[in-house]
């Protein structure tokens, strides 16, 4: 299993990793709290400032599978895989004017998660559970695919083998980011977020900078990728006209889904305030340039000679052969760490959600606080079993499929959440049949052979499956609503704007 073991990479990859390991556990103590109350232990007593809510989603946006997964597509299509760059601009003045107003309305009402919102906004327990079901379901893949990304280093460094054998270091590693979750809860991925986010700015900066050097140049790069790319439909150092659509529509749809899911939401609902929201969302766009600067590397990988059956398996090589070992080994740990922070608060995040949108409100409407900490805890433990279960018995690529259909789910409860902070003219029952349509049209409309994302051809023009279905949920909510009853619920439009600032 390990007859090819780097060795020195494999050493300063220990070290890293041991390092976030003891920050994990030493968390709990920070910002100290009760973690036997779901809002301490799932959103760090909401407590987290500008500097540390910065970190934190970055982690969320800059995860292990998108420092693999970004490059691989870009080294395996080319330029189409620069959608992730416009999708997360578009992000930050969404987060900038709809998050504060969550923020502050879940603050004044107690609420833990987005579903939590959504019952108070509509009194519809079936809507609240929709939504809650969606963000568990699309989570589930969501981290299976970041343990591809520590996988993929983890193989970079030698370790092989065959059937179950070939995921024991993952495993181990799982485990231990398991136990230091249940533990610390969300100050844990939150404090780690620090040294991951560090880590992989040096990575990235000294591959913009050593690898085009090595290889000639920026010019020479481009020109051994567009040798790759001449030829194939598709393909290139830009964009064909039958991608454009698509493009445009697949960058839209992913921003419009990102801020939907649990983990996502609880990033933001853990902040001290709005003020620390919409400060993130001015300097979050540092990440896009690094998200771009990341995307080059699939080109790199062309110009470096790099050939590789899987393209998931570009970067790990890039740096095997670019670097010395010891910097490769930091590199893959700064990737691997890059798995366990979104990994943990996608957890914690589907965890509070099942919690109080599931089991509370359907099996035991009376839990205790405690109890309901307790429960999160175990559910944290349960997700990340099942999510490690998808990538020891399930097929990388049947994974991948189900994430992308992932973004399709999300986009589904748009809806119903952006439109509540804004109106409450929207009809509970409305909007679930409107997330049943889209549901039900986007996976129908998805299911099948994808190639990295899943569109179909509507007016002629090809279009992401979630938009499409998205305008499908919108018009029957719209229609639907124009015509059933309006139950009231418990906010106030007062309650959407920030507390009055004490001097």
């Amino acid at each position: 299993m390990i007859s090819n073991l780097n060795w020195t990479a494999t050493v300063v990859f220990i070290l890293f990793f041991a390092l976030v390991t003891v920050m994990g556990f030493v968390a709990s103590r920070w910002k100290s709290g009760n973690l036997d109350e779901l809002h301490e232990w799932g959103l760090g007593g909401r407590r987290f400032g500008s500097w540390i809510t910065w970190f934190l989603l970055g982690g969320d946006l800059y995860t292990a599978y998108t420092v693999i997964a970004v490059p691989a597509v870009v080294y395996a299509i080319g330029a189409y895989g620069f959608f992730a760059v416009p999708y997360t601009i578009l992000i930050y003045p969404f987060i900038f004017l709809t998050m504060p107003r969550l923020w502050n309305v879940s603050h004044k009402k107690g609420y833990i998660t987005g579903s939590d919102f959504i019952y108070g906004r509509y009194r519809n327990k079936w809507l609240e559970l929709a939504v809650a079901f969606t963000g568990i379901l699309a989570t589930m893949p969501y981290i299976a695919l970041q343990l591809v990304g520590m996988e993929k280093v983890i193989q970079a460094l030698g370790f092989q083998g065959e059937g179950l054998s070939s995921h024991l270091p993952l495993t181990i590693a799982f485990v231990i980011l398991a136990l230091y979750t249940y533990k610390s809860g969300l100050r844990a991925p939150a404090m780690i977020a620090f040294v991951k986010d560090i880590m992989i700015y040096i990575f990235v900066i000294a591959a913009v900078v050593i690898i085009p050097a090595k290889l000639g140049g920026y010019g020479a790069v481009f020109d051994a990728a567009a040798k790759v790319y001449e030829g194939k439909p598709n393909q290139g150092l830009t964009l064909s006209p039958a991608q454009i659509a698509p493009f445009i529509t697949l960058a839209i749809g992913s921003a419009m889904a990102l801020f939907m899911y649990p983990h996502s939401m609880t990033g933001v609902l853990s902040a001290s305030g709005p003020r620390a929201i919409r400060r993130n969302a001015m300097t979050l766009p540092a990440y896009s340039l690094v998200l771009a600067l990341i995307a080059l590397m699939g080109f790199m990988a062309h110009a470096a000679g790099i050939k590789v059956a899987n393209p998931q398996d570009a970067v790990p090589q890039l740096f095997l052969k670019m670097f010395p070992d010891w910097f490769a080994g930091f590199s893959f740990a700064a990737i691997a760490i890059g798995a366990l922070v979104p990994a943990a608060v996608m957890s914690i995040g589907a965890a509070n959600t099942f919690t109080r949108n599931v089991w509370r409100p359907f099996v035991e409407p009376e839990m205790s606080p405690g109890r309901e900490a307790t429960l999160a805890k175990l559910m944290s433990l349960i997700v990340k079993v099942g999510a490690l279960a998808v990538i020891v018995f399930m097929p990388t690529k049947f994974a991948l499929d189900l994430q992308l259909l992932g973004g399709v789910w999300m986009i589904q409860i748009f809806p119903a959440v952006i439109f509540g902070l804004y109106t409450s003219w929207f009809s509970g029952e409305a909007l679930l049949a409107g997330w049943a349509v889209g549901f039900g049209l986007g996976t129908y409309l998805s299911w099948g052979p994808t190639a990295w994302v899943p569109t179909s051809v509507i007016f002629g023009s090809g279009a992401y499956n979630g938009i499409i279905a998205v305008a499908a949920n919108i018009i029957v909510a719209v229609v639907l609503s124009l015509v059933l009853r309006k139950t009231p619920g418990e906010i106030a439009a007062a309650d959407f704007e920030d507390a009055p600032r004490t001097s």
